[in-house]
Formats: structure tokens, C-alpha cells, sequence
């Protein structure tokens, strides 16, 4: 089967990031599901279509076939600046519409991103409950910790990835090259004073922090250490307005943001800063979910061989799978 003939969706679809490497490889999206405004105004500018509302109050048997299943479902409920109350959380709940949807329509293959904190949700516990109920939906399912900065970006952003088929596939992780781009590809020049800092905040900064690496994006903890890499801490929806800044000085622009998220230079993102950092800070990196996709398709266009013919095995104990990354 070639790429062309393989159809996917796009659920808790956010501003595409998932889509955009599956539609470069060929395949075809023929739905998609988003319940934030402001997400589905920049996935129509970049998609030329609204993706459905509220994933809870649409119908499974209403959602078109598809050869693969994408969900980046919420992760506030898991993250650790979130309160990590898990399932407790609605945002958790809403793994479930996943499962329903996968045991309606049954694609060959899905796979689904979370924060890495899920993993190590209560001990480990609520990751085993979500995998094990993936298996008796009737998926042989692979996951792994993956690092953006081992896929070309210069972010440190770890993600854990879910892959389920419903052959059984030896599926190979991809694990990326272990070098990142410097930041001076991604850093915008001459950029306008609305992004810079305070002069106070930036002398609060200085007073606290030396940095090494020049240039550098410093990062600001809840406790209010800072520290400075050659590249940039996850970027969050939610954090401080200040939480980094390059050189200790300025804000990110929008641009530099999709950058760090490995999205198309052609990326349009018309709202404001304040939408902007939350919509990129909920996305996903571009570039690991182009090689993840680039496995799965090879094993669905049977590049990849079978694994013997057996049933599903359940989850009994979890070992982090989590690559090293030194710079």
C-alpha cells in the first residue's frame, strides 16, 4: 500500500503540528478535531479547514475511515506545572474519546503524545491503565520518551510517544542524531523593542545570572533560579510572561517559536502574542513526529516485518525509555 492510499485524522489537532509531516509524506487527512477558537482560526489559515469542535459530542460512527489515528491529547492534566491530577482532571478524561473512537473504527495504526510526566504519573500507575486499555482495544502498542533536542531543534522538550498497531509490527523507534541547530539559525535579527524586557527585569536577571553560551535562552524556574543554555527550555502555554528570554533581554517572537517547533518558514500565525505562546507551547515538534511517521508507514507499506502472530501482551511494569542527550 503506498502513502497516497492511507487516510488519518487528526484528533485534539491543536494547530497541526502532527499533521503537517504525515501530509508531506502523502497520506490524507479526512478529519480533523479541535475545540480552541483560537487553534481552529490558525488551522484554517494553514489548512483551509475548520476542524470539528468538542471531540466529546461527536459520534464515532460519524468520524470518516481512516488508516492511522492522530491524537495529541491534552497534558495539563499529567504536567508537572499543571497539578497532575491525572484522570481526576476532565482534560485527563479525555483519553477516553480516543479509545472509543479506536474501538468504533479500528485504523491500522494510531499514535499519541503526552507530556513525559505521564509515564510517572502515580508511580506509574495511570500510564499502565492507559496502555493495558489500548492493548484490550486490540493494539500491539510501543511507546518511548523522545527529546526534541535529539531531532535538529535546539528546545529541550521531551514527549513521551504511543504507537499502536493492530498487526504486530517491529516497530524501531527513531532516535534521533543527538545534534541540534545552533540558536543563531533561529534567532531573528534586529527584532522590535515590544519584545525586550523591562530595563528592571533585565538588571534583576543580570544581577542573578552570568551567562556562558552567547547567545543563550534563559530560563527562569518557579523559585526563580535562572539558568542558560545554548538552547531553549520547553516552551509552555502557561508559564510567567518573562519565563525566557534570549540573552537574558528579550521575549521569543512568534516566529522564532515555530522555529523552535521545527514548523514550515510558510507557517501563518495571525493572533496575538499572548494566544501565540499558548498555542505553540501546547503544540507538538514537527521533526519527531516526522520520523515517528516515517516508521509507522514503513511498516504499513510492509517494509517492516511481522512479529509473530500472538495476542496483545498487557503492561506489567514500566522502565523509562528516555535517550541521553549531551551537548
Amino acid at each position: 500500500m503506498s502513502n497516497n492510499h492511507l487516510k488519518f485524522i487528526d484528533l485534539f489537532a491543536g494547530i497541526g503540528g502532527m499533521r503537517i509531516p504525515f501530509e508531506e509524506l502523502g497520506c490524507e487527512c479526512v478529519f480533523s478535531s479541535e475545540w480552541d477558537e483560537d487553534a481552529q482560526k490558525v488551522y484554517q489559515d494553514n489548512f483551509g479547514e475548520t476542524p470539528a469542535g468538542d471531540i466529546t459530542k461527536i459520534a464515532a460512527k460519524s468520524i470518516p475511515d481512516q488508516d492511522i489515528l492522530l491524537a495529541g491529547f491534552p497534558c495539563q492534566a499529567f504536567s508537572i506545572i499543571g497539578k497532575m491530577n491525572g484522570f481526576e482532571d476532565t482534560r485527563g478524561n479525555l483519553y477516553f474519546d480516543i479509545e472509543r473512537i479506536l474501538r468504533e473504527k479500528k485504523p491500522k495504526a494510531f499514535i499519541l503524545e503526552n507530556v513525559k510526566m505521564l509515564v510517572g504519573h502515580r508511580k506509574g500507575k495511570t500510564f499502565r491503565i492507559i496502555l493495558n486499555r489500548l492493548i484490550d482495544t486490540g493494539y500491539h502498542v510501543h511507546w518511548k520518551v523522545l527529546n526534541a533536542l535529539n531531532f535538529g531543534l535546539p528546545q529541550k522538550r521531551e514527549r513521551v510517544f504511543i504507537v499502536g498497531f493492530l498487526d504486530n509490527y517491529a516497530l524501531k523507534f527513531p532516535v534521533g542524531s543527538y545534534r541540534c541547530k545552533p540558536l543563531s539559525e533561529i534567532l531573528e535579527k534586529n527584532v522590535p523593542k515590544k519584545y525586550y524586557a523591562s530595563e528592571e527585569i533585565i538588571e534583576k536577571r543580570k544581577q542573578k545570572h552570568t551567562q556562558v553560551h552567547d547567545p543563550s535562552i534563559w530560563h527562569e524556574n518557579k523559585a526563580g533560579n535562572i539558568s542558560s543554555y545554548p538552547y531553549s527550555c520547553a516552551l509552555r502555554a502557561h508559564a510567567s510572561y518573562n519565563y525566557l528570554l534570549v540573552n537574558g533581554e528579550r521575549r521569543l517572537t512568534p516566529r522564532e517559536c515555530l522555529r523552535l517547533l521545527g514548523f514550515p518558514e510558510s507557517f501563518k500565525m495571525k493572533c496575538s502574542y499572548t494566544k501565540m505562546r499558548k498555542l505553540t507551547g501546547n503544540s507538538v515538534c514537527v521533526p519527531v513526529v516526522r520520523a515517528i511517521a516515517a516508521e509507522v508507514l514503513k511498516c504499513l507499506n510492509g517494509k517492516i516485518p511481522l512479529i509473530e502472530d500472538s495476542p496483545p501482551k498487557k503492561q506489567l511494569s514500566l522502565r523509562l525509555q528516555t535517550p541521553s542527550h549531551n551537548l
